[in-house]
């Protein structure tokens, strides 16, 4: 068992987050965590002039708050290790600038790390979101933890922690995957090497959604997109393809198309549009990294 880390790392990885920050900052300020912590954002080429806003930030002492720019790689992956390069701390937690941290979620993450290398949260939508938000994903229970079926659990970027001197030997986050699926790979990569991987659901994050449609879409194809590339580098060590995915969502997106009435679907059109979404990605992805997984 590792003794407590004597400083943690708050790295949030930022871009256009200047009207969404201040909750997660305040969520940080109100943390039941009794030892010390300091909060690094990595601003990914924001334009809406979050450096300023952080400059002379009310909470910028008490957080021990600190702004780095990371404008090379658009990506989240970038501005995390840009936001760890700065840091002091032998324990990194991570979490999302729009989202909002619940007041035990340090405590439980850190305590869970005492026993394990990399730690992931729970997340929860319900109290962030409106209703008619948060019906459209489908988020797994906080005391489950996440994992592709048939394969590793991985932790979500948005809430999870890591030893610094595992985060260095596994070589931080992959920038090479854009918008999505580097916390699997991260996560995979961590217990490929021999680390282990331990789930905190107390250490809770409300997670924030896309409230638009088109932005649910984006969203929702750029992890169909990714799911082939992993599928391509993690296969030798066990990931499977489900061959019974594709007909099972062709037939969920007949019988439960949203034309129909609601109460013979009995799915949210958000949820539809998630599924329809992440099979476009998948096959795009399939043609892009020339192997087949959908």
């Amino acid at each position: 068992m590792r003794q407590p880390p004597k400083l943690v790392s708050v790295v949030i990885p930022a871009y256009n987050a200047r009207g969404v920050i201040d909750e997660q900052l305040e969520a940080l300020a109100a943390q039941d965590y009794a030892g010390d912590l300091e909060v690094v954002v990595g601003d990914n080429r924001s334009t809406d002039g979050l450096g300023d806003h952080l400059a002379d930030h009310p909470l910028r002492e008490r957080l021990r708050l600190r702004y780095v720019d990371a404008p090379d790689v658009q990506c989240a992956a970038h501005a995390r290790n840009a936001g760890v390069a700065a840091s002091n701390g032998e324990f990194l937690a991570f979490c999302d600038a729009d989202d909002r941290a619940h007041p035990g979620w340090l405590s439980a993450l850190v305590e869970a790390a005492r026993e394990f290398d990399m730690v992931s949260g729970g997340l929860e939508t319900g109290s962030i979101n409106a209703p008619e938000i948060a019906e459209r994903v489908i988020m797994a229970p906080p005391e489950r933890g996440f994992e592709f079926p048939g394969f590793l659990a991985f932790a979500s970027g948005s809430n999870c922690g890591v030893w610094r001197d595992v985060f260095d030997a596994v070589g931080g986050w992959d920038e090479s995957f854009g918008h999505a699926g580097e916390d699997m790979d991260f996560s995979w990569r961590t217990q490929l090497a021999g680390y282990s991987l331990g789930h905190a659901p107390e250490a809770m994050t409300a997670y924030r959604l896309r409230t638009s449609y088109r932005a649910l879409w984006d969203q929702s194809v750029s992890y169909g997109e990714v799911d082939p590339l992993l599928y391509a580098r993690y296969r030798a060590d066990g990931f499977r393809r489900n061959l019974l995915a594709l007909p099972v969502v062709a037939v969920l997106l007949v019988i439960r198309n949203p034309l129909l009435p609601r109460a013979v679907t009995r799915l949210p059109r958000g949820q539809w549009l998630t599924y329809l979404a992440r099979a476009v990605g998948r096959v795009r992805g399939s043609i892009r990294h020339r192997v087949w997984f959908v």
